[in-house]
């Protein structure tokens, strides 16, 4: 498995596609699955979802409101004359009844003969009259089979309008569930009492009567196992009450000219009577639950049917979505991530509402609306830390790699202009270079055991490479005995040629101070020849693709090492175009350009450093 997962990791394209199926697991695992975003994402699909709607006038709300209760007095001593009074005002002028008339409330037991027959013979009388009823449920310990489960939907208890009444009115149940947020967006198409029947609700038995009344077609939604299924609002909290109050129709006040062949619903409207909920279409005021109903007669006369896709499919999309998406993150530069994450939260977004809006196969389909744009933002910041992250190693990579080379603050001034100043295929520059080399080292070998020329080689080079490095040089190798460094790159130097040539007089000067110390401690001495060339150079990191150094190359590196094999101990050898570089800044001998250097044709005129200023 650790072989397997290497070899991955040596892969770009391999470790790109790791990196990203890694991403889209744990995504899709906390956003769609544990569902850490899941209020907030119903928050948004309510405000996108739900909006009030031009409404057809065919539907109609008259309270029991305050100004009811005030005038006939606390609900719960009324006798069942009451609303047999309104019923018998709405059933005045034959002509012009209402099509369907929906009592939200429930009538169950007996009371007095005298007001029970009145209501009956009321609702009779007007006709397409339906009432409520309503289950109990509960959540309930059930044994089967030696087995035990839990029935979150168990009817306990069913209260019906008793028999009189129920006899001359169609029973729909009135019953209504929040969603664990406390939000009412599903109405129960039906409930199952203990009896074994099958109870309709009460707006769509309402529905149904009004078809049957106009001649119209209606189509009962896709419900859940449970009979559920969402409710597309039409109007909100107090949308379709226009102040009607049952008094006011009791005393003759609304005429049926507001009524005549349409919907009227009669129910609580105070909030004392505590039949409100919170819904999606206004989350910060309650809607009255003979609201809620006409809504949802609403929608089912309108067929406005939403179909929630399941969490399945929509987790394989969110998957799908963000692994290609994370992919994409690493393959491009911010900008292009910034551009892509810009247009796939668009596409989410706008994705959820035209779903929502656009019916395909007979409906809208609900979405989560906030998973993929969420989901695709989050990566969108790791992938934006990863890219930091790989930068600030890229830079502690540089740093760590260059510090063996050159000066700290030439470090920093490369990491301060970026990385990507240094051409890493090479480019052609002005530098300095400076070669130096012990004097008899080969033969002090032969005669040193290896633990003292490893000592020897140490001291020297630990105090060449520090005069190279006080004067701001780039450490090339370490040959042997031997050592490479220049100046004037990988960043210009202004006097790039001095602090060659003062390093060059610094590693004559430290070499005496070494000597002295070898010769006390092993008895052996240490000269160094040196030789400074100044010239254009072929600068950049060369070499196999897994193993490159930054170097020069080129005749005046070349030269350099030339005038360094020819340098007597304890000498520095530089060419003219050293001196004319420097000027009066510095003191030499000419040497004549009758001295040959190894591979040179003609002659060429070397100088003898006698003096840095």
């Amino acid at each position: 498995m650790k072989k397997t997962l290497k070899k991955i990791l040596k892969n770009k394209l391999l470790t790109q596609l790791f990196f990203s199926l890694i991403a889209a697991i744990v995504v899709t695992l906390v956003i769609g699955v544990i569902g850490v975003a899941d209020r907030l994402d119903s928050l948004v699909a309510d405000a996108w979802y739900q909006e009030p709607k031009a409404l057809d006038g065919e539907i109609i709300v008259i309270g029991i409101d305050d100004k009811t209760l005030e005038a006939i007095g606390p609900y719960n001593n009324w006798d069942r004359t009451v609303m047999a009074s309104a019923l018998e005002k709405l059933a005045e002028d034959p002509e012009n009844m209402p099509a369907v008339v929906a009592i939200d409330t429930v009538y169950s037991g007996e009371t007095t003969p005298e007001a029970d027959e009145r209501l009956a013979s009321a609702a009779e009388k007007l006709g397409h009259v339906v009432t409520g009823g309503f289950v109990t449920i509960v959540t309930k310990a059930i044994f089967e089979d030696g087995k035990i489960y839990f029935d979150r939907y168990y009817a306990e208890t069913f209260d019906e309008p008793y028999d009189a009444l129920k006899k001359v009115t169609t029973e729909g149940h009135i019953n209504a569930m929040y969603d664990s947020d406390g939000i009412l967006r599903h109405a129960m198409l039906y409930v199952k009492p203990r009896d074994g029947r099958t109870v309709y609700s009460m707006a769509y038995e309402t529905a149904k009567a009004y078809a049957e009344v106009k001649g119209i077609e209606i189509t009962p939604p896709k419900t859940s196992s449970k009979g559920h299924f969402y409710v597309d609002y039409s109007a909100a909290p107090d949308g379709y009450n226009d102040g009607y109050s049952l008094i006011d129709l009791i005393n003759g006040e609304i005429g049926p000219d507001v009524y005549a062949g349409k919907i009227v619903f009669i129910g609580p409207y105070s909030v004392g009577l505590q039949d409100a909920y919170f819904t999606p279409i206004e989350r910060a005021k309650q809607m009255y639950g003979v609201e809620f109903q006409a809504n949802v007669v609403q929608a089912i006369l309108d067929g406005n049917y939403k179909t929630e896709v399941g969490k399945f499919p929509q987790v394989l999309c969110l998957f799908l979505i963000t692994f290609i998406a994370f992919f994409l993150f690493q393959k491009v530069r911010i900008k292009g991530s910034s551009i892509i994450a810009a247009v796939l939260v668009a596409l989410g977004t706008v994705s959820g509402i035209v779903l929502y809006n656009v019916k395909i196969g007979g409906s809208g389909h609900v979405i989560h609306p906030l998973w993929i744009p969420i989901s695709i933002l989050v990566l969108y910041v790791v992938s934006i830390v990863i890219y930091y992250v790989r930068a600030a190693l890229e830079k502690q990579r540089v740093s760590k790699t260059f510090e063996r080379y050159v000066a700290p603050e030439i470090v920093r001034e490369i990491l301060k202009e970026g990385t990507e100043n240094l051409s890493l295929g090479g480019k052609t520059c002005d530098i300095a270079v400076l070669f130096v080399d012990v004097r008899g080292f080969t033969t002090m070998s032969e005669r040193l055991s290896p633990e003292k020329v490893v000592f020897i080689l140490n001291k020297y080079l630990t105090m060449a490479s520090g005069c190279v490095e006080e004067n701001k040089g780039t450490l090339d190798k370490f040959v042997g005995d031997a050592m490479m460094a220049f100046w004037g790159a990988p960043l210009p130097q202004e006097d790039a040629v001095y602090n060659a040539v003062k390093t060059a007089m610094g590693i004559v000067e430290g070499a005496k101070r070494v000597s002295d110390e070898l010769k006390a401690e092993i008895g052996e001495e240490l000269r160094v020849g040196v030789g400074v060339n100044f010239g254009p150079a072929v600068v950049g990191n060369m070499g196999a693709e897994k193993h490159m150094d930054y170097t020069a190359i080129g005749d005046t590196v070349n030269t350099a090492a030339r005038l360094e094999a020819n340098a007597p101990g304890g000498k520095v050898y530089i060419s003219r175009a050293v001196a004319d570089a420097l000027g009066d800044r510095i003191e030499y001998t000419s040497l004549g350009a009758t001295i040959k250097l190894k591979g040179k044709a003609d002659g060429f005129e070397v100088l003898d450093l006698t003096k840095v200023k």
